[in-house]
């Protein structure tokens, strides 16, 4: 008797789901707009108070001003990718962060500088955290959390070669070329992905669901419309097929209006309060650490910064899907209280760097836990306008940390109060993600 032996059925491969590419775009994004905004606030502060001779409380309020021109936008930007797509609206945002940017460095009045700072705020407001998980999250379901985390990661990259670039340009070719290169280059760099990479709404804009996975759930991820597939063969045997995405109700879904509003607002004053402190913190980090070390120092102390909320943030997308994100997001404010309260008591050059180093492997926890908060307790239909109201507060409370931080120091004639006053306002922060969710769940 024969043998029958089982023929080997070859299949063609697919390519990669195009989520992953928006992750990617967003990822180099990221990058960019951190490197010019947050990270780059505290090469702004302390080139234009050097060049220009200003108060330091002075240029901090004109770094607030584009914080609260950021917040103006929020929801509008949140609705505006819910309704047209991210492409028209992240494209318009980037012009405006790069001719913002670049023409920093033509100031000759405060005011000046207020203009200029308005046409990052709107670049900032599209381009950072609520622009960049609108235009991600419609993308998955089961990788919610971990799609989210990569996209913003590229933060950390700006946080880690923004301030040694921004600070290179200058010495090499002075503020107002220095930060024209800077401003033009991100403008031609970003437009080009921007334009073709976010042309899709969402997956259901090329036939696929969230993750990837077909209509009608047998698992196959087809090519998206008008691209080639691979000419590489897979056996059909080892082919598993991948089970549609069953999401799970958000928690906000069974609760009353009255519960489900009290459960977005404990989380956005929360954040709103944690991020107040980080922006603060970032804006006048070059600043307070001068006292201890050189200015090239001082740079390399917040690209190290940078580093550690990159490795936060690595370690961030492999638990946050399996992990309550509120504890999570409690745990990070409360050891930057600990880093913060570090400095005021042990003011020294080694305690600076670890305190530091502490700080920032928490900075990319902060910023991403917020989105994934919401998307995780109120689902994603229209996430981008439901993060957008939650964004407005943030934003707007998170403005006032660099002028906050400013005429404090410039009243105190120090960091030491500052930074005692911000490690409170983080206890603040931590006391309403714990006592938010178990207040609306009574």
């Amino acid at each position: 008797m024969k043998s029958q032996v089982q023929p080997q059925v070859q299949v063609r491969a697919t390519p990669l789901f195009h989520g992953w590419w928006v992750v990617l775009a967003c990822f180099v994004i990221a990058c960019f707009t951190w490197s010019l905004g947050l990270f780059g606030a505290s090469v702004y502060l302390q080139v234009v108070t050097t060049e220009r001779g200003w108060a330091i409380g002075t240029v901090a309020f004109a770094i607030t001003v584009f914080y609260l021109t950021s917040a103006c936008l929020q929801r509008f930007v949140g609705r505006s990718i819910d309704e047209c797509g991210p492409r028209p609206v992240l494209m318009v945002a980037a012009v405006s962060l790069g001719t913002g940017v670049a023409l920093i460095g033509q100031v000759r009045e405060p005011w000046h500088l207020m203009l200029c700072f308005v046409l990052v705020g709107v670049g900032w407001s599209a381009l950072s955290t609520t622009g960049l998980s609108a235009t991600v999250a419609p993308w998955f379901e089961r990788h919610q959390g971990r799609s989210m985390t990569l996209a913003i990661m590229g933060a950390s990259v700006g946080a880690m070669v923004g301030v040694p670039v921004l600070l290179a340009l200058v010495r090499h070719f002075g503020m107002s070329t220095g930060f024209a290169i800077a401003g033009i280059t991100t403008t031609l760099v970003l437009l080009p992905i921007i334009a073709t990479v976010l042309r899709h709404k969402n997956p259901q804009a090329i036939g696929l669901q969230r993750d990837g996975d077909r209509h009608g759930g047998d698992g196959l991820q087809p090519a998206a419309a008008g691209s080639e597939e691979p000419s590489g063969l897979v056996s059909a045997a080892t082919a598993a097929p991948v089970a549609p995405a069953s999401p799970v109700a958000p928690l906000a879904s069974g609760l009353p209006s009255r519960q489900a509003a009290f459960l977005l607002w404990s989380a956005a004053v929360a954040f709103a309060l944690g991020l107040m402190v980080q922006i603060g913190f970032a804006t006048h980090h070059v600043k307070l650490a001068l006292p201890h070390m050189s200015l090239t120092e001082a740079g390399w102390l917040v690209s190290a910064t940078g580093l550690m909320g990159f490795i936060g943030r690595l370690v961030l997308a492999r638990i946050v899907d399996g992990t309550a994100v509120r504890w999570l997001a409690a745990g990070a404010l409360t050891a930057q209280v600990l880093a913060l309260w570090a400095i005021v008591i042990w003011p020294s050059h080694a305690v600076l760097w670890a305190a530091s180093l502490v700080y920032g492997y928490c900075v990319g926890h902060v910023t991403t836990l917020g989105p994934i908060v919401v998307r995780r307790e109120f689902g994603a239909a229209a996430f981008g306008t439901r993060y957008g109201k939650a964004a407005m507060l943030i934003q707007f409370t998170s403005a006032l940390g660099p002028a906050f931080m400013g005429f404090m120091r410039d009243a105190f004639e120090g960091y030491a109060p500052v930074l005692a006053v911000s490690a409170v306002l983080d206890l603040l922060a931590v006391a309403a993600l714990i006592a938010g969710r178990r207040l609306a769940l009574r």
